[in-house]
């Protein structure tokens, strides 16, 4: 990969999210035999602080008492989950609001809080997981500075912000990644969060790469408690279209004797070097099928294809934040 920061890392790296039960039950056991696995397969390991309120970074630290491999990690801050801390009410679209706080104070405690819960001593990647509204830029990102010069994290990302926010954080200290929701399911981020990344030469970390499952072809109805169900394009007759569309994109998969999946990861990593889908799941055998991506070379023919196929906005259904 071109972006030095990613060097010592696969191009499709490890969603941790799952494992806290939001797609369904998880055992804390099998949680830490996946982290491993991922680990060793020299995927980055992404999390935050506030998966599971803490307990999706220690997960990560149990796993890593079990291997000899030290990974990359990347966390985020922002989302207040702690009783007793305040912050500023963001409307994400997805059926309930969140509390933001990105004020120095909060950003110090966060990111101590995460070296304790992580057992390491320097945070390879830390992301702002949303923008706080109420406090300016320039003191969120000053702050995650302040703590890579003192050695507390090696890079900074931003997740979720616009093509605006991002140059003008890049001007305050360099950014390393942008995590933002790109899969073939939802592509806006071509319009300026790619443009806007590329610009400043950083990466683009695409969560739900898979269309939170969708482009994996096995996502037929869920289950009541299931939180897919606050997208609006797995609800009603969008959910219906949009099973219909996906039809053409098996179609190819099967003709290059792939999964659905594979497809489209490998269509994210042909969109460039500085592209890092990280899928996640709660079977070894899914990160390996996930990896094999990387071997998949699609074709110019394929690629035009696809882009007929699944445009921007070409799935039915409110995009969310």
């Amino acid at each position: 990969m071109s972006i030095s920061n990613f060097a010592s890392i696969k191009q499709i790296g490890y969603g941790a999210m799952g494992l806290e039960g939001y797609y369904g039950d998880s055992d804390d056991a099998a949680a830490v035999a996946t982290l491993v696995h991922a680990i060793e397969q020299g995927m980055m390991i992404d999390t935050a602080d506030a998966y599971g309120a803490g307990h999706n970074e220690d997960l990560i630290k149990q796993a890593m008492a079990k291997t000899k491999v030290k990974p990359y990690i990347a966390t985020k801050f922002g989302i207040v989950f702690e009783e007793g801390q305040s912050g500023s009410q963001l409307d994400t679209g997805w059926g309930f609001p969140l509390t933001i706080n990105g004020t120095k104070e909060y950003v110090a405690r966060a990111i101590d809080n995460s070296l304790e819960r992580l057992g390491v001593e320097q945070i390879d990647l830390l992301y702002a997981h949303y923008l706080d509204p109420n406090t300016p830029l320039e003191e969120t990102v000053g702050a995650m500075a302040d703590a890579v010069r003192a050695g507390k994290v090696k890079a900074i990302g931003l997740s979720n912000v616009t093509a605006e926010q991002v140059l003008k954080a890049n001007e305050i200290h360099p950014i390393a990644a942008v995590q933002y929701e790109y899969s073939l399911f939802r592509r806006e981020a071509e319009l300026e969060i790619l443009p806007a990344v590329n610009q400043i030469g950083a990466a683009v970390v695409c969560w739900s790469p898979l269309g939170a499952g969708f482009l994996t072809g096995k996502v037929e109805k869920l289950d009541e408690n299931d939180f897919r169900n606050n997208n609006p394009k797995m609800q009603g007759e969008n959910f219906t279209n949009n099973l219909a569309r996906l039809e053409a994109i098996k179609a190819i998969a099967a003709e290059y004797c792939i999964t659905p999946a594979q497809l489209a990861l490998a269509w994210l990593v042909a969109q460039g070097d500085s592209i890092i889908p990280i899928p996640g799941s709660r079977k070894t055998t899914r990160i390996d099928e996930n990896l094999g991506s990387l071997s998949v070379e699609l074709s110019a023919q394929t690629l035009a294809k696809l882009d007929v196929l699944a445009p921007i906005g070409a799935f039915a259904g409110a995009t969310l934040v």
